[in-house]
């Protein structure tokens, strides 16, 4: 288990995080402070903070915290990196346990361990749902799908999912990574989407294939996302393009993503630890300060 002001750092398909114990903590989680340790000059750095938040009966407590020190309701990668960290630090004996999150409870099941640790994690990321109000998304329809919206100089048509988070999916036949970084910081913040949201522009390649790049809520351009992937699968199967069970391919690494005739949605993907190590005394008195 971690000790006093101690983390550990690692990554699903190159989106990294640390992980961190409540209960182990000398200075206070918030936006300041969030900031600073996930700043790749002034502190560790990180695609966000995973914060074990205690076990309440057989549910063990997680808070997802993004760079810009916004709280997060459900990330696959950081689920699956969270889940490696309860059983590989001994929080955790079972294979397969669950993990409560603000957007909703789901199961983690460790599939594949070498040397003792975890290496293959399939997540059950729960259910999508399309209704624009459960997303939530301002729209006068129903299910905001092939939706037009305009974004200065282009209308992107977009396909609004939630998976405990909210996602806008658009399909394309050619992926650039210059306009998700253009477009993808303008459609995050769009007032339609009042708690913002996350954009996947999605090349489907096969029934059972697609490539992404993911512009993702309070951290931007990033190599890999598991609620991401989910979302877009979701789509791009009620459209009809894919099958039931999809591989992702994304900068970060591939992850495999399944649906059930209910919309239930699991992720399945390797992980793997950076580092472990102690916040030095005087980063503390810094964050304290703050």
């Amino acid at each position: 288990m971690l000790g006093k002001n101690s983390f550990v750092k690692s990554h699903g398909l190159g989106n990294d995080y640390l992980v961190l114990d409540a209960r182990q903590l000398d200075f206070p989680l918030n936006e300041s402070t969030i900031r600073r340790i996930c700043d790749v000059h002034f502190g560790i750095g990180s695609d966000g903070i995973l914060l074990f938040d205690g076990k309440e009966a057989d549910l063990y407590r997680l808070k997802i915290f993004n760079p810009d020190g916004s709280e997060a309701e459900k990330s696959g990668n950081g689920l699956r990196i969270f889940a490696k960290f309860l059983f590989d630090y001994g929080y955790c004996s079972s294979t397969s346990f669950k993990i409560y999150t603000s957007g909703g409870i789901v199961t983690a099941n460790i599939d594949k361990q070498i040397k003792g640790k975890a290496s293959l994690i399939t997540i059950d990321m729960g259910k999508a749902t399309f209704k624009t109000k459960e997303i939530p998304v301002e729209c006068t329809e129903d299910v905001c799908f092939d939706y037009p919206l305009k974004i200065e100089d282009k209308t992107f048509s977009i396909h609004c999912v939630s998976v405990g988070n909210p996602h806008c999916v658009i399909l394309t036949d050619k992926l650039d990574e210059q306009l998700v970084k253009t477009y993808g910081p303008m459609i995050e913040n769009h007032p339609m989407f009042p708690n913002r949201i996350n954009v996947q522009f999605v090349k489907p390649v096969s029934d059972n294939e697609i490539d992404m790049l993911i512009w993702e809520r309070g951290a931007g351009y990033t190599l890999a996302s598991g609620s991401s992937s989910c979302a877009a699968v979701a789509v791009v199967h009620k459209k009809g393009l894919t099958g039931k069970e999809v591989a992702v391919n994304m900068p970060g690494g591939k992850l495999i993503i399944s649906l059930d005739e209910k919309w239930n949605i699991k992720l399945c993907g390797g992980v793997s630890q950076i580092a472990e190590g102690t916040l030095a005394s005087e980063f503390i008195e810094e964050l304290n300060n703050l």
